[in-house]
């Protein structure tokens, strides 16, 4: 077995976003690996210096915002309507979702007192919306909504404490039509992605029970349907669809990053580079 880089040198490999192939190289000797990790190191470093003066003098703006217009653009054309809610939301928003205080999601939550937290999705708005707008528009109701959202997620490079979710909605369809919708509103978001080749699968949600992914090597999205036993919660009786991703790990994945930290909020990246180089 040949010698690999020491974990600092790795974390700083990762940092850089260097590719798989960059982090897992194997020497043969101290030597060699100390001074290949000096030559990787600056050209991820060039490259990254490199793009920081594209964003400057080209770009104008991060990948995040402009995806997410891209997103606005591409719902808005396609008859969804974008909403905007509070961030803050309250403790009894939240237990209709089934958060209550034994709930997996819970110690997740970020309490702002015994009553209110920031959300840790966008759910809870959009069902509240569903329940007035029902009154006032005719079916089916398309809405979306696309914000940040905080959980204590455990750290790591697929995790973020403050992170922007898209989660678009339809209420009103024809039950039967409820997968074919689901496949088709996920390939839309895919496509203004730009991402190709991804999977749906079937898998099992802490609040939603049965869902069906959007997969590309890691989960991007997650979707749900209704009728389902939540929305006796909010009075609502129609068939839904519903489908929620992961701004960041859209762009993660697009572009090839090997953190997700580097496509959020920061202070430490700017537009997926690294500032300490």
């Amino acid at each position: 077995m040949g010698i690999i880089w020491t974990p600092i040198q790795k974390q700083r490999l990762q940092e850089l976003n260097a590719s798989e192939a960059q982090r897992e190289m194997c020497f043969e000797s101290q030597q060699a690996r100390d001074r290949a990790f000096q030559e990787q190191e600056h050209s991820l470093v060039v490259e990254g210096k490199r793009r920081l003066m594209e964003l400057r003098d080209i770009k104008r703006r991060p990948s995040l915002s402009v995806l997410e217009q891209q997103l606005v653009e591409a719902l808005t054309q396609q008859g969804f309507v974008q909403v905007v809610t509070p961030t803050i939301i309250s403790k009894t928003s939240l237990a209709k979702m089934s958060v209550s205080d034994d709930h997996p999601l819970f110690s997740q939550v970020f309490w702002l007192d015994s009553k209110r937290c920031l959300r840790p999705m966008l759910a809870p708005n959009l069902y509240t919306l569903w329940k007035d707008l029902l009154r006032l528009w005719e079916k089916p109701i398309r809405i979306f909504e696309i914000g940040t959202c905080y959980r204590k997620e455990s750290k790591g490079s697929l995790h973020l404490n403050e992170f922007t979710m898209l989660n678009l909605t339809e209420l009103g369809l024809p039950e039967d039509q409820r997968h074919q919708r689901l496949e088709e509103l996920a390939s839309l978001v895919m496509e203004t992605a730009g991402i190709a080749d991804y999977e749906m699968e079937l898998t099992n949600s802490v609040v939603y029970g049965d869902t069906l992914d959007v997969v590309k090597g890691i989960e991007l999205g997650s979707s749900a349907m209704g009728p389902h036993p939540l929305d006796d919660q909010w009075g609502i009786i129609d068939p839904w669809v519903g489908i929620g991703f992961g701004l960041e790990r859209l762009l993660m994945i697009k572009e090839g990053s090997q953190n997700v930290q580097s496509m959020g909020r920061s202070l430490t990246y700017l537009n997926g580079v690294r500032l300490n180089i």
